[in-house]
């Protein structure tokens, strides 16, 4: 799978923009603050919905503009000629709206699943060294890419919980006795948490337990060292005969889906009188957390400013062969990382990604780049993007 063409109106610096990329390795040259990297982030926000820069879309519509469009059309591969349009009309004040060869979809997250991305970037330090919340959304964009179907779950969660929560807050500070007022109502909203909950919750688990023995081998190869990176799975509901940190070379074991709501409802159980004092929902995967290990440490607090970022760079390359083995070839995005990295290691990730369908790179310097990926390029200034002369498309032509 690969883009073969984007096209920019309005949608961060760029007034206008195409861009035209092969399959392969494609690589972005520009200082800070030229653009690069919004070209990659706008192949992301057509796989995702969603950016590794900002949490919300406002930033993503040029200064002074209405909306912004992202269109791309993406292949399925070097030897098939079939290829999709996809276009994202963002719209900080309304509705964003997309299309799939200019047919509307009802909802935008409809277009998940066409466009399946990797992005290795700067940010991905804050996994290992952020708050759960990190974590928590590293591990979830990871689910929702092998299964766009679980966005609505997501949603339908995040929906609940917010519902759930307005009612906790309306009762918060009248302690026990308020629990007889709303019993039946609240047993509705628990019911459905606690099904949709454990549904999203197993695909973590499930998730988690297939691309960590993948990170450790990645994890060895960046280094390289002969220490183990696993996981464990922090929860606010009793895992304990159901689920267990992944081991390598053992393959994940199904996960019980029904015991798993019977424990979150016995959790919301027993936490009933704290959330009526609190005024929140104290049971759930919003307050769960992974914890990362190198050895026998914990990486966060621990691990080296070297061992972090190996550790990140190993997560998106377990994700990456995780995606395959699922039979998904997914674009890698490599946005401003090599900068960050001692030469060996840029040598390592560079052939660990270059069997991908295609591979995006950003970079301030070209000579940052390893020789294996400097590709077909693009130097990025003054608001252009233009084909460097010399580059590996050129010299086909």
């Amino acid at each position: 799978m690969f883009v073969e063409r984007l096209e920019l109106v309005d949608f961060r610096s760029y007034v206008r923009a195409d861009v035209p990329m092969t399959a392969g390795v494609t690589t972005f040259i520009g200082s800070n603050g030229q653009g690069k990297t919004n070209l990659v982030e706008a192949v992301e926000y057509l796989s995702t919905l969603s950016s590794h820069r900002v949490s919300n879309d406002t930033p993503l519509v040029r200064l002074g503009a209405r909306q912004a469009v992202v269109r791309g059309r993406v292949r399925a591969g070097a030897q098939d000629s079939r290829s999709l349009l996809l276009e994202v009309e963002i719209n900080p004040r309304r509705a964003n709206r997309a299309r799939i060869n200019r047919a509307p979809l009802t909802r935008p997250r409809e277009i998940l699943g066409v466009l399946r991305t990797v992005v290795f970037s700067p940010n991905d330090l804050a996994i290992v060294r952020g708050d759960p919340s990190d974590r928590r959304t590293f591990l979830d964009a990871l689910v929702v890419t092998r299964w766009p179907r679980m966005a609505g779950v997501k949603a339908d969660y995040e929906r609940v919980l917010k519902q759930r929560n307005a009612l906790l807050k309306s009762l918060a500070g009248r302690g026990p006795s308020a629990g007889a007022e709303i019993g039946a109502t609240m047993e509705i909203w628990d019911d459905e948490l606690a099904t949709i909950g454990a549904e999203l919750l197993s695909a973590r688990l499930d998730t988690l337990s297939a691309v960590m023995p993948l990170t450790s081998t990645a994890y060895r190869e960046i280094a390289p060292v002969n220490d183990v990176a696993t996981a464990s799975y922090t929860s606010t509901i009793d895992l304990d005969g159901l689920w267990s940190p992944p081991q390598e070379g053992q393959a994940p074991e199904p996960i019980d889906r029904q015991e798993l709501a019977n424990r979150f409802l016995d959790a919301l159980a027993k936490r009933r009188v704290d959330e009526l004092v609190r005024g929140v929902t104290l049971v759930g995967p919003q307050r769960d957390d992974i914890v990362l290990h190198i050895g026998d440490m914990p990486a966060k607090g621990y691990a080296s400013h070297g061992e972090s970022w190996s550790l990140a760079l190993a997560l998106r390359l377990g994700s990456f062969q995780l995606l395959r083995d699922d039979g998904i070839e997914p674009v890698l995005v490599l946005d401003d990382v090599f900068a960050e990295l001692d030469a060996t290691r840029r040598d390592r990730l560079a052939s660990a990604v270059i069997e991908a369908d295609q591979v995006l790179v950003t970079a301030a310097v070209a000579s940052d780049v390893p020789e294996i990926l400097r590709g077909n390029r693009f130097d990025v200034g003054g608001g252009q993007v233009l084909r460097h002369e010399g580059s590996d498309d050129d010299q086909r032509r």
